[in-house]
């Protein structure tokens, strides 16, 4: 390919935050539009009661289970943490009960498990529709999962109806909290105190924006309220504009056509299916996948030319419809509220810190090219969000 038509011109990403900020309103007016705004019923105390609690984190890879101590004074703490792959592939022509299986099977070999431990926060990386006593419902799954009889049911319920019966946990449960992972960065992100307004990004497997809004801002609340509520846009259903035919046809191959279609043009999930339809002609390895590009484009050498080009063309398209993402949520706060001018951006997942050294630098460059001069976007330090899902789990918990 000699022509590079993953390329966005300044005022092509202008229209793409345009576009979004447009459909970020519509989905805070009314349900069921293409960005779904969920609201999250959960708000972070001031003070949270000391304790310990079960951090669950599942993205779209692995699937992890932690105890997590929470102490007046000091930020939480992870006392133990295991994991084990669960993506699309490990999952393949599973039931409900084989799936929370999996999961009971992980808890259930937990050391510091015991009777003590009786809350659990659930980072939960698929839509979700969020109740107002903390579960969620799932809408629909994304990231290549197809387990239909789950759609629709209770995602936290089910899950701690099935551990209080499995003979193997060492304890019984008495509350769950399920969260977005957009909502536990947002959470973690809290700590950077004194900015005007806060968003989580993720952009790993999967991709998600959320934010803390005003209440009287979301119409469909009917409530008038001056506090806040954290928002779950699930904006990696996004259509935006300029897409290209590539894109067009990774969509018209997967299992959920039609949907996620922002998700697919940046995401690791679909970089790889992407570079793979571009050189369709060409024999690639079956399993060639957003990281293994990421390799390519960050160890050329013996690689051809074009597969490096391409490479490089779709990180950087990523990171700048990232980027226009991201104004066009913050449009959307400074439509709220005028007076917003510092933005603490609390981000995660692997695309963004660790495809290339200058991904989430490029995200910021072109951000800020986005912005009004006025406004001042930081990203909390990478470290600090290193585990960002299970404090954010920890501290729902506890809330």
């Amino acid at each position: 390919m000699k022509e590079n038509i993953f390329e966005l011109t300044n005022e092509e990403l202008k229209q793409i935050a345009n576009n979004l900020q447009e459909k970020i309103e519509m989905g805070l007016e009314k349900d069921g539009t293409e960005i779904l705004c969920i609201p999250t019923y959960i708000n972070p105390k001031d003070e949270i009661a000391p304790g310990r609690v079960l951090a669950l984190d599942w993205g779209g890879t692995n699937f992890r289970a932690a105890i997590v101590e929470l102490a007046s004074g000091r930020d939480p703490a992870i006392i133990e943490v295991k994991k084990k792959l669960l993506s699309a592939k490990e999952a393949i022509g599973f039931s409900q009960n084989d799936l929370l299986g999996e999961m009971a099977s992980l808890i259930g070999s937990l050391e510091h498990l015991d009777n003590q431990v009786t809350r659990i926060g659930y980072c939960f990386s698929y839509p979700a529709e969020c109740l107002t006593d903390g579960d969620a419902r799932l809408l629909r799954w994304t990231k290549g999962f197809e387990i239909n009889e789950m759609v629709g049911g209770l995602v936290g319920k089910s899950l701690m109806d099935y551990l209080n019966d499995d003979p193997g946990i060492a304890t019984t449960f008495t509350d769950i909290k399920v969260i977005n992972d957009t909502v536990a960065c947002l959470f973690a992100g809290l700590s950077d105190a004194g900015k005007d307004a806060y968003i989580g990004l993720i952009v790993g497997t999967g991709t998600n924006m959320a934010g803390l809004m005003q209440m009287n801002k979301i119409a469909k609340l009917h409530n008038k309220g001056r506090g806040f509520v954290p928002v779950n846009l699930e904006s990696g259903n996004f259509n935006p504009p300029y897409l290209t035919v590539m894109d067009g046809l990774v969509d018209a191959m997967s299992n959920n056509k039609g949907s996620q279609r922002f998700e697919k043009a940046i995401s690791g999930g679909y970089l790889g299916e992407i570079f793979k339809t571009v050189f369709c002609e060409n024999k690639i390895r079956y399993d060639f996948d957003g990281e293994a590009l990421s390799k390519l484009m960050n160890n050329p050498q013996g690689h051809p030319a074009a597969y490096v080009d391409v490479a490089n063309w779709l990180f950087d398209r990523s990171a700048n419809l990232v980027a226009a993402s991201l104004a066009g949520l913050i449009q959307v706060m400074l439509s709220h509220n005028e007076a917003v001018k510092t933005v603490c951006i609390a981000a995660d997942g692997s695309v963004f810190w660790k495809s290339s050294a200058d991904y989430h630098v490029q995200v910021a460059d072109q951000l800020r090219a986005l912005l009004p001069a006025d406004v001042v976007v930081t990203f909390a330090d990478e470290a600090k969000m290193a585990e960002a899902n299970l404090i954010g789990s920890a501290i729902a918990a506890m809330s």
